[in-house]
C-alpha cells in the first residue's frame, strides 16, 4: 500500500519487517511500504501498478549511486541498502506518452512540408467539352497580315487578339459563325480622297463571310487603331454574313451583335498587344464607313450585292465564287484602286480638279 507524505524518511518497524521507500516524482513526494526482502524490480513494478507508469518509461535517479533503468544492471538490489538515499522517478505514463508522440510526429511532417519547395496553386478550371468543340467550329479558320507592311507580326497578334476576344468568340458561337479568312486591310488602297474629302473604308466582308477584312492601322502605318473601334467594325462585319444591304434587318442583327460582345467581354482596361497600347491615329471618325453596304462618301463607294457580299460599283459580284476566286477578285481591286488614286493624285498637281 502507497501513501503520500510531505517529508522525505526512513522509516523501519521490526515486528513488521518492511521498508519505506520515499520519493519524488514531477515535484510531489511519495512514500512505497515494502517487505524488507523487496529489490528494486519490486520497486519498478509499484511504479507501473500505483502511477502508471510504464516499465519502459521509468527513470530512476538514486543519490550517490546514479540512474538506473529497466532492464536493471542489478535487478536484485536490495531496497534496504537505498532507503537512505534520494530517489528521483521521472517519466510518463502511457497517455502522456502517445500524446507526445503524437505531437512530435505532427511537428515532423510539419517540418517536412516546410522544407518542401513551394508549389504553385492554379485555379481548378471546369472544362465544357461542347463549348470547346463550337470555338474551335465557329471561329476564324486562318488569319492572315499583309507581309508587305511594316511589322507583320504585330498584325498577326492583333488579329489572334480578336479571334480570342471572349466577346467575339460568344457571339460567333452563338450565331454559329464560321470565318475562313480574317485579314487586315492596307490603308491607303481603301482610303479615297477627291473634291468632297476623304474616306476611310474600316472593314468589308466578301462572299457573305468567306473574307474579313479589317483596316488595323493608322493611315502613316506608324502604329494601330483603337481595338474597340476595330472590334465594333468587326461585329458589322459579322453582321454581313446574313444580312447585304444596310437596312433594318441588318441593323438590328448588328445591334444585337454588338450587345452580345460587349456583354460576354469580361476583360477591362486598355487592349494591348506586347507592350505597345494600340491607338487611333488623328483622323476624324466622320469621313470614315464600315464597308458603304449602302451608303454613300465620294466616287468610289462600295455597294452591297443582294447575296450580301460587299463587292465595288460597277464590279462583278462575288456570289457564287470560290474562295481563291474571291481573294484574287480582292487583289484585283486593291490594284486598280491604287491605280485610281495615284491618277487623283496627278490630276490634282496638274489643277484638274479645284
Amino acid at each position: 500500500m502507497a501513501t503520500d507524505i510531505q517529508d522525505q524518511k526512513v522509516a523501519t518497524d521490526s515486528n513488521d519487517d518492511t521498508v519505506s521507500i520515499t520519493f519524488t516524482h514531477k515535484g510531489v513526494s511519495h512514500t512505497f511500504d515494502f517487505t524488507t526482502n523487496a529489490t528494486i524490480s519490486d520497486l519498478s513494478e509499484e511504479f507501473e501498478n500505483e502511477l502508471s507508469i510504464p516499465r519502459s518509461n521509468q527513470k530512476i535517479m538514486i543519490s550517490k549511486v546514479g540512474l538506473l533503468k529497466v532492464p536493471f544492471k542489478d535487478p536484485e538490489l536490495l531496497l534496504t541498502a537505498i532507503a537512505d538515499k534520494k530517489i528521483t522517478l521521472t517519466g510518463s505514463t502511457a497517455e502522456e506518452a502517445g500524446s507526445m508522440a503524437k505531437a512530435a510526429e505532427h511537428a515532423s511532417r510539419r517540418a517536412t512540408r516546410r522544407s518542401r519547395p513551394m508549389q504553385k496553386v492554379s485555379a481548378y478550371k471546369t472544362r465544357d467539352p461542347k463549348r470547346e468543340q463550337e470555338e474551335s467550329q465557329y471561329t476564324f479558320t486562318t488569319l492572315r497580315p499583309l507581309p508587305y507592311l511594316p511589322n507583320p507580326e504585330k498584325s498577326l497578334q492583333f488579329l489572334q487578339k480578336l479571334k480570342d476576344d471572349a466577346g467575339i468568340k460568344a457571339a460567333m458561337r452563338k450565331h454559329k459563325f464560321t470565318v475562313p479568312l480574317l485579314t487586315e486591310m492596307n490603308p491607303i488602297e481603301h482610303t479615297q480622297s477627291n473634291a468632297e474629302g476623304t474616306t476611310r473604308t474600316l472593314g468589308l466582308n466578301r462572299n457573305q463571310g468567306e473574307v474579313i477584312e479589317l483596316r488595323l492601322r493608322t493611315d502613316a502605318y506608324d502604329g494601330y487603331r483603337d481595338y474597340k473601334t476595330i472590334r465594333k467594325t468587326l461585329c458589322h462585319e459579322l453582321a454581313h454574313n446574313v444580312w447585304g444591304p444596310h437596312d433594318r434587318n441588318f441593323w438590328d442583327l448588328c445591334k444585337q451583335i454588338e450587345k452580345e460582345v460587349a456583354t460576354a467581354d469580361w476583360k477591362s482596361g486598355g487592349q494591348t498587344v506586347g507592350s505597345e497600347e494600340y491607338y487611333e491615329g488623328g483622323h476624324s471618325e466622320e469621313d470614315e464607313v464600315h464597308d458603304h453596304g449602302g451608303w454613300t462618301g465620294g466616287e468610289f463607294v462600295l455597294g452591297t450585292s443582294s447575296a450580301g457580299g460587299s463587292e465595288s460599283t460597277g464590279q462583278a459580284p462575288t456570289q457564287g465564287m470560290s474562295r481563291s476566286e474571291v481573294l484574287a477578285k480582292a487583289a484585283e481591286e486593291r490594284r486598280k484602286n491604287a491605280t485610281g488614286q495615284q491618277e487623283d493624285t496627278k490630276k490634282q498637281e496638274a489643277g484638274q480638279y479645284p
